[in-house]
This record gives structure tokens, C-alpha cells and sequence, in this order.
């Protein structure tokens, strides 16, 4: 049986860090709950779901609006343990993720995926995502 909880407590946080770090590779475990709290200040939130052997994919996420999209939610991280894939559970969790958007009245969903993630993207794809554009970056 799996269930699917916002993280809302440090102790929380810290057993999604085995799974978020699969995709944030360079996080350390207290960096990563510090970064955590410090966006969540922000209206960031880090769903996750679980079954009896632990947390199986995270989601972290945020509501905004913007001229071009209007109100959306959009996924700043999404990962399954690499040792679960293939078990419906990322499938579960962005369901959750778009059920929730509609449940804020968000007109869209949005996210991005590196370059390099070609499993996600066929991933995305199959669930329906799309592709509408590039994403651009100047480091400063």
C-alpha cells in the first residue's frame, strides 16, 4: 500500500534525501533539509510517496501565475529511487501532482528535465507532457 504526504517536518525531509539526492546529486543529507525549509518559506513543497519499505519518489514543487501561463504549478524535482522504478509509482505521484494543481485551479503544469534525463523524458511523454520550449541559462 502506498500513500502520499507533503513533507512537512525535518524528519520528513531527511528520508526523502535518499531518493532526491538520485537527482541532486550534490546535496549533502543537512544541506539538503536546510535548502529545503529555507524554499518551503517560499511556497516550495516536497510531496513524496511511500510504501512499508520507505520513500519511494519525491516531488518537490510550488504554485505561482505568470502573464504567459496563468496560475500553474510547477515541478522543480521529480525522482524514483532508481532501485523502484518501474512500479507505477512516479506515474502515482505526478497523477497526484496534477490532481492537485487542478485542486489550486492551476491552468497548467510545468517542469523542466535536463538534457541528459532521456528515461524521464520518454517518461513525461508517455504521461502526456509535452514539449513547448527551451529552457535557457546564463550562470552569473
Amino acid at each position: 500500500m502506498t500513500s502520499i504526504q507533503i513533507a512537512t517536518t525535518d524528519d520528513q525531509l531527511r528520508a526523502c534525501y535518499p531518493v532526491m539526492v538520485q537527482l541532486r546529486t550534490h546535496l549533502e543529507s543537512q544541506a539538503f533539509v536546510i535548502q529545503a525549509q529555507r524554499q518551503m518559506q517560499c511556497g516550495y513543497q516536497l510531496a513524496y510517496l511511500s510504501n512499508s519499505e520507505g520513500v519511494c519518489s519525491v516531488a518537490g514543487f510550488r504554485i505561482s501565475e505568470s502573464l504567459s501561463w496563468g496560475r500553474f504549478l510547477y515541478v522543480d524535482d521529480l525522482i524514483t529511487d532508481a532501485q523502484m522504478r518501474s512500479q507505477n509509482y512516479g506515474h502515482q505521484l505526478l497523477d497526484w501532482l496534477i490532481q492537485y494543481a487542478r485542486q489550486q485551479d492551476c491552468a497548467q503544469l510545468h517542469l523542466d528535465s535536463g538534457l541528459q534525463r532521456l528515461d524521464a523524458h520518454r517518461f513525461y511523454q508517455r504521461e502526456g507532457l509535452q514539449i513547448s520550449s527551451y529552457h535557457f541559462v546564463l550562470k552569473l
